[in-house]
């Protein structure tokens, strides 16, 4: 069983907030003396740890209560909205902040990057950097030369390497910074949403990179990120943060499934009465969009085996007009499931309606939303209705006793035949 090798209990962060100080040169130094000579408490901050979540007064709480424990070679995403507490969480356990109460527990050397800029002195080269950063990870000058050349290659900037830092674009920046963090060989990798900042070949990169440290190597992750499909492919559990408060923790498909549903807001059909007021453009403005579920009842559960209608009215504003309607169907974590076309319509000026009727038996689990894409002549984009209807789709499972998630961003039931042919066999000896 894999040993524990971060372990968070009881951690709070209260920061105060307005002006720091006391506002009188005298108070300040009774407050200097009583808090670090005397080991008094602060006479002019005082902790209040009945106080609800968030922000009472002057203080605010940015981590309230947070427990948890890390094993050796686990990967452990946080999710979260902005002010949640998650780079808080971050540096008290990369040990740049101090909590206000608990303690954090680890074992190993730690590498960081959590935001850009930190780490690197920009007035040094490339290539000092990495020395530096290695030294200050307890390796010698010949184990950061033994990597040197694999970090320099996996950033991609060998013609920068000796610049000063100062001159990187931020890209180029989080490109070393990540690749000294990853290679270096840290017994836990903390990375915050300093990814995003990278294109998106590099952030596959990063994420390919982080699964074979973790998996390969057995060294621990933590992992904050606001792409949840990232989160569901790198991590093995999560933890979603609320205002400073875990509200739950978990295997990351389940978390990062409640962290989306807490964020949807469903919409089922929207309705415009003019084209003066509908969204739109000078070529069309859409009058209706609906999402019509084939439940009995007309507030029933959408679930997997439940067929879904889409039906849709926009007033075509030109005359002679070739038309094509595109439904894309997108997951809450931001895979698009399908991309369907229309045939093309020869318009003229008015009402275009159409609909589309997705099956039952197709759609997995999970919280949808819909964008309409409209153009003309089958390849000249005239308008996108971005994010017109959302839903959640339930499971249902019947006589199947299988209860983990089930795979796949589908779930169709196509015919599937299984047969056992009873035959007569003579068994040679």
């Amino acid at each position: 069983m894999a040993e524990k090798i971060i372990q968070v209990e009881n951690i709070s962060k209260l920061y105060r907030l307005g002006t720091i100080g006391t506002g009188s040169f005298r108070q300040d130094l009774q407050w200097w003396w009583n808090l670090y000579v005397m080991g008094k408490k602060d006479p002019f901050f005082h902790l209040d740890k009945t106080a609800p979540p968030g922000v009472v007064a002057d203080q605010i709480w940015a981590l309230r209560d947070v427990s948890f424990d890390v094993k050796q070679g686990e990967s452990m995403g946080i999710v979260g909205s902005n002010g949640s507490g998650k780079s808080t969480l971050l540096k008290i356990i990369s040990r740049i902040v101090k909590p206000t109460t608990g303690v954090v527990r680890g074992r190993g050397k730690v590498s960081s990057l959590l935001e850009v800029g930190t780490g690197f002195n920009k007035e040094l080269t490339g290539r000092e950097n990495i020395y530096i950063s290695g030294y200050i990870l307890g390796m010698n000058k010949v184990e950061v030369a033994a990597k040197f050349d694999e970090i320099v290659a996996f950033s991609g900037i060998e013609e920068f390497v000796d610049t000063p830092v100062k001159r990187y674009s931020s890209g180029m920046y989080v490109r070393l910074a990540f690749a000294v963090a990853a290679h270096l060989e840290p017994d836990i990798l903390i990375v915050d949403e300093v990814l995003a900042v990278g294109d998106a070949d590099f952030q596959k990169k990063c994420l390919g990179k982080m699964r074979e440290v973790s998996q390969a190597e057995g060294r621990t992750i933590l992992f904050v990120s606001h792409n949840m499909q990232a989160v569901n492919t790198l991590c093995d559990r999560a933890i979603w943060l609320n205002k400073g408060q875990m509200l739950e923790m978990g295997p990351s498909s389940a978390v990062v499934n409640k962290y989306i549903a807490s964020l949807q807001k469903l919409q089922l059909g929207q309705k415009w009465q003019t084209p003066q007021e509908a969204p739109g453009n000078k070529y069309i403005r859409f009058k209706q969009v609906e999402l019509i579920p084939h439940v009995e009842q007309s507030d029933g559960v959408i679930d997997v085996r439940t067929p879904l209608t889409v039906k849709f009215q926009f007033w075509n504003m030109l005359e002679e007009m070739s038309l094509n309607v595109g439904i894309v169907l997108y997951s809450y974590t931001g895979d698009c499931i399908f991309d369907l076309l229309s045939p093309t319509l020869h318009c003229h000026t008015g009402l275009v309606e159409g609909e589309c009727t997705i099956p039952g038996n197709f759609l997995n689990d999970g919280s949808y939303y819909i964008t309409l894409t409209i153009a003309k002549e089958a390849s000249i984009p005239v308008y996108n209705l971005d994010e017109c209807l959302s839903f959640d789709v339930e499971d249902y499972r019947a006589d199947i006793c299988y209860f983990e998630k089930w795979w796949g961003a589908v779930r169709p039931k196509f015919p599937f035949k299984l047969v056992n042919h009873q035959e007569a066999y003579q068994i040679i000896r």
